[in-house]
């Protein structure tokens, strides 16, 4: 077997795996990646987002010099998000299971690592289409935290972090798909992969596992997440199949973070190719749901669609989902909502919508329980409390008191026509992974760190735990891709 040598070798050419690469570059160090996908299927799950970012800043002025040039910035509000916010939502919406000192690191140099990737030639924006609603007035206010994202979203978020390791000399190999960790003594020296030329052996002084979650698995989402899982449509790439995880595992790594649970969102249920479809990417989520409805196919609503902000409560409503009759349910809105649904996703080509003129039609054309939808519907309109000005910029404590409560955004569904959107559980990420120390160090489960061995991302467990604050995922890679590759 041919053989040759780094200083550090990345595995997997995602947002993570490239910020560790660039960390370690700047150090002086020889970095290869590699990367499982061929040059026009790569990026790993970053390709696939939105590119939405999570990080503190004082408002729109302390963002001017890192996003892109807009028109709309004269007539936009940006509220601050503060270190304390960013911390009590990581603490909320994992019900206090967030490892702290991970989110006390994520929480402090997040800003500072997209302002690092910005300093490198990464492009970054206000996301208006996804986190602004515009006022009566024409002006723009921005909600939920989640306010900077990446110039062309995943795709835009891939072509700068390839474009980046071109300049800093790092080598990306394409096609490479490393199945083992080789090792003397104990310490990881590097790994074995095959591409089209066949079986190598690549040796480096670090191995660096950036190669995401176990999602893609059908066998280990079954085994570890529960019955039903391997039902899940995989939004992002195929190629996130555990492999170096398990690699690890069977060197006496550790298990970090919360194997039981993923980040899964509500997705197109019938559209063709809705799994890892490079074209349509994230238009494929359905997630302007906490204006209307969710029903299943019994006609019945089953969650609080308006509990929280949709950053907030996106990632954990896919397994809801899930657990339904055929893993399938419908997003309902009326034409006075239609026109609020956000474009991208829902004026996508080719997307599943099926309208009528009255709840009982719409019911009847989706083959649910007709008459119990429409005893919903009527019983939903009648426990609005419209002394509440409907405001979805706010939570505007404009609520349904019905079971489940509609806690938010509670708008009467009675203006015809009615629109239906068949969703079911999109897989993003899982959200356990290996055990490691601040730095990404790798630990055995007496706490000590097998030598040679990082790793950063997905792959890396302890951060999230049944939900996650939208955006924290790409700001997690930053920084704790940061860290690996500055010990690396």
């Amino acid at each position: 077997m041919p053989r040759t040598s780094a200083d550090v070798i990345v595995v997997g050419g995602g947002n993570a795996g490239f910020s560790a690469a660039h960390a370690a570059t700047e150090r002086g160090r020889r970095v290869i990646v590699l990367e499982r996908g061929e040059r026009d299927v790569a990026g790993g799950n970053s390709y696939f987002t939105a590119g939405a970012t999570r990080m503190t800043h004082a408002g729109l002025e302390d963002l001017r010099d890192l996003v892109e040039p807009d028109d709309r910035h004269a007539v936009t509000e940006v509220p601050p998000y503060t270190a304390e916010e960013y911390r009590a939502d990581l603490e909320r919406v994992t019900e206090g299971r967030t490892d702290p000192a991970m989110a006390d690191t994520l929480v402090a140099e997040a800003a500072e690592g997209v302002r690092w990737l910005h300093g490198l030639g990464l492009r970054y924006r206000l996301m208006y289409e996804r986190q602004a609603y515009t006022r009566p007035d024409g002006t723009y206010l921005f909600w939920g935290g989640l306010h900077v994202g990446n110039v062309d979203g995943g795709e835009g978020l891939i072509a700068d972090h390839t474009a980046v390791a071109g300049r800093l000399g790092e080598e990306v190999r394409y096609g490479a798909r490393v199945h083992r960790l080789l090792t003397d003594g104990g310490t990881v020296v590097g790994v074995a992969y095959t591409d089209h030329d066949g079986e190598h052996e690549l040796y480096a002084e670090t191995v660096v596992i950036a190669a995401g979650g176990f999602e893609a698995d059908p066998g280990l989402r079954e085994r570890h997440l529960g019955t039903g899982w391997a039902n899940a449509k995989v939004r992002g790439t195929p190629n996130n199949d555990g492999a170096m995880i398990m690699a690890a595992l069977e060197l006496g790594a550790a298990r970090g973070g919360d194997w039981s649970t993923a980040h899964s969102v509500q997705w197109d249920a019938f559209t063709a190719q809705n799994e890892s479809n490079r074209e349509l990417t994230n238009r494929l989520t359905r997630q302007s749901y906490p204006l209307g409805i969710i029903v299943n196919r019994r006609g019945e609503r089953f969650l609080d669609e308006g509990a929280d902000f949709r950053n907030y409560t996106y990632a954990k409503y896919g397994r809801e989902i899930l657990a339904q009759p055929g893993s399938v349910a419908y997003q309902i809105f009326d034409a006075e909502l239609r026109p609020s649904l956000r474009a991208e996703e829902y004026e996508m080509p080719g997307i599943s919508e099926v309208t009528a003129g009255s709840a009982r039609e719409l019911g009847e054309r989706l083959g649910i329980d007709a008459d119990r939808f429409a005893e919903t519907v009527e019983q939903f309109n009648a426990a609005i409390d419209r002394s509440r000005t409907f405001d979805p910029t706010i939570k505007d404590g404009r609520r349904a008191a019905v079971e489940p409560p509609k806690s938010n955004w509670a708008a009467a569904l009675e203006t015809p026509p009615f629109y239906a959107y068949p969703v079911t559980c999109g897989i993003t990420f899982t959200f356990g992974g290996l055990k490691g120390n601040l730095d990404g160090r790798v630990l055995r489960e007496d706490g000590s760190p097998i030598p040679g061995l990082l790793a950063c991302g997905e792959a890396l467990g302890g951060l999230f735990s049944g939900n996650y604050p939208g955006g924290s995922g790409l700001a997690a890679g930053i920084v704790f891709g940061r860290r690996a590759g500055s010990v690396a």
